[in-house]
């Protein structure tokens, strides 16, 4: 799990952070063969960034939403919702499962 530096660019550092030596061998034992603890802390930050950034997104889209509910008057209801689903999860459940190659 490599990650892939472009060359032609300059690169920036990220801050150092000061952890006890008990959380940073807790980090250092989780590392893949290979892995440094470099490459991990930045995964680890890419990850975040991109998690809060689909969960901006996400409360971006709710809130269009809701302005389109008001402006418009249709909303649907929760349990509506809530009731499509659950159908879709009992038709997943009732499929066959399948088997992993």
């Amino acid at each position: 799990m490599h990650l892939h530096y472009n060359f032609a660019m300059k690169t920036a550092t990220i801050p150092s952070v000061r952890v006890a030596p008990a959380f940073r061998a807790e980090v250092v034992s989780v590392l893949a063969e290979g892995e440094s603890l470099s490459e991990f802390v930045e995964a680890s930050v890419r990850a975040t960034v991109e998690r809060r950034r689909a969960q901006a997104e996400l409360i971006a889209r709710g809130l269009r939403s809701r302005d389109d509910a008001l402006r418009t008057g249709e909303y649907i209801l929760a349990e509506d919702a809530l009731g499509k689903l659950q159908h879709k999860l009992d038709a997943a459940r009732s499929r066959p499962e399948k088997k992993a190659r």
